[in-house]
């Protein structure tokens, strides 16, 4: 991942325009769903934390991500501290993974 600003400006932008889910609650009711499309887990969240969602996203077939800490994930959203997110547009999460994947 070369570009974590960018990533940020589009987490920024799926909070801002509601397509974001964040908390393990959220994130976990978005894809049992089947209305998330990208799931972003803190890279200091605990293991279990990482293991549910990891787990949880190979079985609905949701792309799941490590992504920055918890306080760089809170930020990017305009929160505090957040484990998880789950990105509710297809276009953003087509975007972000395209510049998770470089």
């Amino acid at each position: 991942m070369r570009n974590p600003e960018k990533i940020c400006g589009y987490l920024g932008l799926a909070a801002r325009s509601r397509h974001l889910e964040s908390g393990e609650y959220s994130t976990e009711k978005a894809v049992k769903s089947r209305r998330a499309f990208l799931v972003l887990v803190a890279g200091d969240a605990s293991d279990n934390t990482k293991d549910k969602f990891h787990s949880m996203c190979s079985y609905y077939g949701v792309p799941c991500h490590e992504l920055l800490d918890r306080e760089g994930l809170g930020h990017a959203i305009g929160r505090e501290f957040r484990a998880s997110c789950a990105v509710t547009d297809e276009n953003l999460s087509k975007a972000i993974i395209r510049i998770i994947e470089q």
